[in-house]
């Protein structure tokens, strides 16, 4: 559409006024007010009377033609009413908030064939307001500045809640490997003890240097196979503990079967058994096999304390990138690191039944963002998600590509769907489908508001029965 055409001006006769409702009621110093500072305007069709985000300086009443008003959606202008009636009015909506709130035009307004208008300031309007009607001017900014101090604290309140929860999250989390890795510590230091003692029994005299090398060297065997070893099933395994346990009471090894456990799960066989009695002799045999199977059993516990410290310091690792809190607000991210780092956080939150797919596209190359403020926006569409799908679980997909100059992240989940005649509402403030107490309608209100409004970006659902898809649009560049 063209840009907006200067157009003569006129005057309307108190009478004139009067005509259109929203003055009938007016006294005649009251209409003399709008008369002297109002306008008669006319613009050609296709005409733009005003755009979208620009200061809101005037106030519009239709007197003829029609006119259509349109918003943004998701970087698309689409037309939201279009009238003839006279007497409509668009504008300055919130005039009589005056500096008090940021005055712009919340819509576009077109001229669709040859409009006249009369035109008010924002200023003079706003003044007729506040002397004329102080008690419905009050009632309005209180309910427009309560609105917004409700929305502001509900929404922290709601960050706040879904930190909470991914810090009990993380709590439970963490504990699981750390008392893994103490429980492990406890036993490591009595099966060292236990090397030490039965070491002191094989090294008393009884072995010549060339057998106690070769038990070493056996040693190093133990470690290797333990290191390799891959756990068996559960039957493999009982069938592989019986055949050791059978074949150490054979060789006069008592309660070999409390020694099978430990040796199967190091990757020992009768063959490798047969080693230690040609390396020390029968007569040495049982010190010389639990001497091996603390060997054994000290490295899987020394693996299970490594893999425990690591999952600590993974998921010390994924909360600083969830919080960024000592990175730069603004910086180049990764996508892929902070999807990580979020799905890490709100593991335990997971049902059981829940899969999780990730179809990344790894050749995407870092982008411009608020690391903080979309780890918020992947933690409430990855929860939402998951609420859907319910107790009984689901898949939770996870895509990101490229869409033209932008990268998009979509996540996806099998739940039943966002009905059609809630989907048009799900990114209004306040607006939820939980129950009463469960949810506080901001969080999808919050996700929009990240995603356009800072990072310039679109957020887009498509959702039927067993695929709901929310794609996130970001721009490559700043």
């Amino acid at each position: 559409m063209s840009e907006p055409v200067p157009p003569p001006a006129g005057r309307l006769s108190a009478d004139e006024l009067r005509t259109l409702f929203l003055f009938e009621s007016l006294d005649d110093a009251q209409l003399a007010r709008f008369t002297e500072n109002g306008r008669v305007e006319r613009w050609p069709g296709g005409a733009t009377i005003y755009r979208e985000g620009e200061p809101a300086t005037c106030f519009y009443v239709l007197l003829s033609g029609t006119i259509a008003l349109t918003r943004l959606i998701h970087g698309d202008e689409v037309e939201i009413n279009r009238t003839d009636q006279r007497g409509v009015y668009a504008g300055a909506m919130q005039a009589y908030l005056g500096d008090r709130a940021g005055q712009v035009y919340g819509g576009s307004a077109h001229a669709v064939g040859e409009v006249e208008m009369f035109t008010i300031s924002a200023g003079v309007l706003a003044g007729a307001l506040r002397e004329w009607f102080p008690m419905a001017t009050h009632l309005l900014e209180g309910m427009f500045f309560g609105m917004r101090a409700n929305q502001t604290i509900i929404g922290e309140r709601e960050r706040l809640l879904a930190l909470g929860s991914l810090s009990a999250g993380l709590t439970h989390e963490l504990n699981n490997p750390a008392a893994a890795a103490v429980r492990a510590t406890a036993v490591l230091r009595e099966r060292v003890a236990g090397m030490r003692k039965k070491l002191a029994m094989i090294a008393d005299g009884r072995l010549d240097g060339a057998r106690l090398h070769d038990l070493v060297e056996l040693q190093e065997e133990a470690v290797a196979r333990a290191v390799k070893a891959e756990a068996p099933g559960a039957l493999a395994a009982a069938d592989a503990e019986d055949e050791l346990a059978d074949w150490l009471d054979e060789h006069g090894v008592p309660d070999g079967w409390d020694l099978a456990a430990t040796l199967v799960a190091g990757g020992a066989d009768t063959a490798w058994l047969a080693k230690i009695v040609d390396a020390v002799g029968g007569e040495n045999l049982e010190a010389a096999v639990r001497w091996l199977g603390y060997t054994i059993e000290t490295e899987l516990l020394m693996g299970e304390i490594d893999d425990a410290v690591t999952r600590v310091s993974t998921l010390v690792t994924a909360a600083k990138q969830y919080s960024q809190l000592d990175r730069a607000a603004h910086r180049t991210v990764d996508v892929h690191e902070l999807l990580d780092a979020t799905l890490t956080m709100m593991q335990a939150k997971f049902p059981p039944g829940v899969r999780i797919v990730r179809e990344y596209d790894r050749t995407l190359p870092p982008i411009p963002a608020y690391a903080a403020e979309l780890n918020q926006v992947w933690t409430n569409l990855i929860d939402n998600a998951v609420a859907a799908m319910g107790t009984a679980g689901g898949t939770l997909t996870l895509r990101t590509g490229r869409d033209d100059a932008r990268v998009f992240v979509e996540i996806a989940d099998t739940g039943p769907g966002i009905p059609p005649e809630v989907r048009p509402r799900i990114f209004e403030p306040f607006f939820t489908t939980k129950p009463v107490g469960e949810g506080t309608g901001l969080g999808l209100d919050i996700s929009y508001r990240i995603i356009v409004n800072k990072h310039r970006g679109d957020i887009r659902v498509e959702s039927v029965p067993g695929d709901t898809r929310f794609r996130v649009l970001l721009p490559l560049t700043g």
